[in-house]
């Protein structure tokens, strides 16, 4: 992972994506499902964003966003200075190649139809790449990247295990050379065994072509292994962000500190207090007032439940930035 340099690559400034919910005869609008409601963060090159947070957080929509697979309510994106929020399809397709995305389930997101080569070349021709022959010397290249065989090449999506169509989904990730890459869990849906190997292909790459990623999972022991920092997300807002070693050995925002104490621990003789909340996390289509983690927070004073708290540093004069979201320093 390279230091990180003096701009960012990419910067999100309040972004919203709030999704309507339709009901009545005529299926207008009655409310608005809150996925991702005020984000602010940025990833500078070379840099590893791990993103964790519970189901249904906003996570996954997040990264959809960054890529434009959604177009955001409001807020910016800015990519190298370009605001990807708002431009059209015309300008946005040259940038596709610089931005590209890793899906959890590789079954899901390979199309079955196709040979691993068709897959791998359809970036090139959607892009107007090269030739056919160029095309399938950047795939045999890929194959051998990804760590694949060439034999792979005329095969199809459903021949392979989960593991070696994960490896087919990152190499169709890294063809077009870009910047960064959007991880949306890629090792959850795998064993544990291949889950490092993985990982590491992913390290090795990163450092190979210079990437940046922001990496979507709930394992936050595989977050902290690949991450640079940490931004921990809840109920569509970010509530801490830190460096990876920060965020595990001191984290300052309740809801941290609880999916920090449920991280096994591989040592069976050393114990760790874990912290139970009580409560649901709230429906994002009608979230509570104040602190949308006041409802279950131990630590909730009267200003919780009418002022929503902003992200703010809490590292002093500190070199290393800790924002949290949060009306008290706990």
């Amino acid at each position: 992972m390279s230091e990180a340099a003096a701009n960012p690559l990419l910067s999100l400034k309040d972004l919203h994506m709030h999704f309507p919910v339709k009901g009545g005869v005529f299926l207008t609008a009655k409310a608005s499902c809150r996925a991702v409601d005020g984000v602010s963060f940025d990833i500078m090159p070379g840099e590893t964003v791990g993103l964790v947070g519970e189901s249904g957080c906003g996570k996954s929509t997040l990264g959809k966003c960054i890529v434009r697979l959604l177009k955001p309510t409001s807020g910016e994106i800015h990519y190298d200075g370009i605001n990807l929020g708002t431009i059209g399809r015309r300008r946005l397709k040259p940038l596709r190649r610089e931005i590209q995305m890793i899906f959890q389930d590789p079954a899901d997101s390979l199309n079955s139809r196709h040979t691993v080569r068709g897959i791998l070349e359809e970036p090139f021709q959607i892009q107007k790449i090269g030739d056919s022959t160029s095309r399938q010397k950047k795939v045999d290249e890929l194959l051998d990247v990804v760590g694949l065989p060439l034999s792979a090449a005329d095969r199809f999506p459903f021949e392979f295990s989960g593991g070696q169509r994960q490896r087919i989904g990152i190499a169709r990730a890294i063809a077009l050379n870009p910047k960064l890459i959007i991880c949306d869990e890629p090792v959850s849906a795998l064993d544990v065994s291949i889950q490092s190997q993985i990982l590491n292909l992913m390290l090795d790459l990163q450092e190979q072509f210079k990437l940046s990623y922001l990496f979507i999972a709930h394992d936050l022991a595989v977050v902290k292994h690949i991450s640079d920092r940490i931004a921990v997300m809840y109920l569509g807002r970010v509530v801490e962000i830190a460096d990876a070693d920060t965020v595990y050995h001191n984290p300052r925002h309740p809801y941290t500190r609880a999916l920090i104490s449920a991280v096994p621990v591989p040592d069976p003789t050393r114990k760790r207090e874990r912290i139970v909340l009580s409560g649901d996390v709230p429906s994002p289509i009608n979230p509570p007032a104040g602190c949308p983690f006041h409802t279950r927070c131990p630590h909730v004073q009267d200003i919780c439940r009418t002022e929503v708290p902003k992200l703010r540093n809490v590292a002093g004069d500190s070199e290393r930035a800790h924002s949290v979201s949060c009306h008290f320093d706990l």
